[in-house]
C-alpha cells in the first residue's frame, strides 16, 4: 500500500468533485502538483505528441513506461495513467498492473477498443469496440494482478463515441462494474454533456463516474458535481498551451535573430535549476563530496 494509491482512491470516493491535469513529462507533472492539483493524468496523446508521434500505440508501453517513472519520481501527487487498451490482451495487462506498481503510479485507464488504438476524436464512430467479455477479463485480470489493495483501475467506456448509445454504454458499465472496475470513464466528444447527464440519470452512484470535458468545456462544473460525477480530467491542456508558447518563441527568435525582446516573456534559467531540484543536490555535495 502506497501514500499515492490511497490518496488516488480517496479521490474516487470523495463527497466533492475532484479534478486532475494532464501531464506529459516529469517537468510537467512537476508543475501540475505546484499549481496545486490532487493528482495527474498521464496523458496518452499528450506523451505520444511530445515524443513526435501519434496517438496509435506508436509509442511502445515500455516507451510511455519511461515517461511514467521520470513523473512519478518527480512529484508525490498520484498519477493515473492513460493506458489506452492496455497494450494488447489480459496477459498485457497482467504485466503492465506489475510494471505500474514498480514505479508507484495510483492508477490506470484502460479503454474498450481493439489495439492498436485511435485517439477518439479520430473518426469515433469508424473505430471498432472490444466485446465485452472480453474487455471484462482485461479488467478482471488487472484486479487479480494489483498487490496494493488501493490500486485502482479505471475502465473507460466507447459506446457513446462509436455511435453506439445509452443502452450499450449502460449495459458495458454493468459488466465492467462487476468485472471489479473502480471507477468507470464515460466519454463523449458532444459538444454538449447530454451523453454524460443521460448516463448519470441512471448510474446515479453505482460507483465512481470519471468524465473527460474536453468537448463540452462549456458545461459548468457545478453540473457535473450535481449529476454525480466523481473526477474531471482536463485531458491535454499543458500539451496545447505549451505548443503555443514554444510556437511563439520559436517564430519570434527566428525572425529578429536576437533574444532581447522574448527574455523578459520566458521563465529565467534558475527557474528550472530550481525545477530540477539543484539546490538539493549542492546541499548533498557537501555531505559526500570530499573538500578540496
Amino acid at each position: 500500500m502506497s501514500a499515492k494509491t490511497k490518496k488516488f482512491k480517496q479521490m474516487l470516493k470523495s463527497d466533492q468533485l475532484e479534478f486532475i491535469m494532464e501531464a506529459h513529462n516529469g517537468l510537467s507533472a512537476k508543475i501540475v502538483e505546484e499549481a496545486g492539483f490532487k493528482g495527474i493524468w498521464g496523458s496518452g496523446l499528450a506523451i505520444s505528441a511530445a515524443l513526435g508521434v501519434r496517438d496509435n500505440n506508436e509509442a511502445s508501453w515500455t516507451q510511455v513506461l519511461d515517461v511514467m517513472e521520470f513523473m512519478s519520481d518527480a512529484t508525490s501527487i498520484p498519477i493515473l495513467l492513460d493506458a489506452d487498451t492496455g497494450y494488447g490482451n489480459f496477459n498485457n495487462v497482467r504485466r503492465l498492473v506489475k510494471k505500474l506498481e514498480q514505479r508507484n503510479i495510483a492508477a490506470m485507464c484502460i479503454e474498450d477498443k481493439l489495439f492498436p488504438k485511435t485517439n477518439s476524436f479520430i473518426n469515433g464512430e469508424a473505430q471498432e469496440l472490444a466485446k465485452i467479455d472480453e474487455f471484462s477479463g482485461k479488467i478482471k485480470a488487472a484486479k487479480d494482478t494489483q498487490e496494493d489493495p488501493d490500486f485502482c483501475v479505471v475502465a473507460r467506456i466507447e459506446a457513446f463515441i462509436a455511435g453506439w448509445g445509452l443502452d450499450e454504454a449502460l449495459k458495458r458499465a454493468e459488466a465492467y462494474h462487476k468485472a471489479g472496475a473502480d471507477a468507470l470513464l464515460v466519454h463523449s466528444k458532444k459538444s454538449t454533456a447530454d451523453d454524460i447527464f443521460s448516463f448519470m440519470k441512471v448510474w446515479k452512484d453505482t460507483c465512481p463516474v470519471v468524465i473527460v470535458p474536453t468537448m463540452y468545456y462549456n458545461t459548468p462544473v457545478d453540473d457535473f458535481d450535481k449529476c454525480g460525477v466523481s473526477l474531471v480530467i482536463w485531458a491535454n491542456h499543458l500539451l496545447r498551451s505549451s505548443i503555443k508558447a514554444m510556437r511563439q518563441t520559436a517564430e519570434q527568435i527566428f525572425k529578429e535573430r536576437s533574444l532581447v525582446s522574448i527574455e523578459k516573456e520566458i521563465v529565467s534559467v534558475k527557474e528550472i535549476f530550481r525545477l530540477q531540484n539543484a539546490d538539493e543536490l549542492k546541499n548533498a555535495e557537501k555531505i559526500y563530496l570530499p573538500s578540496h
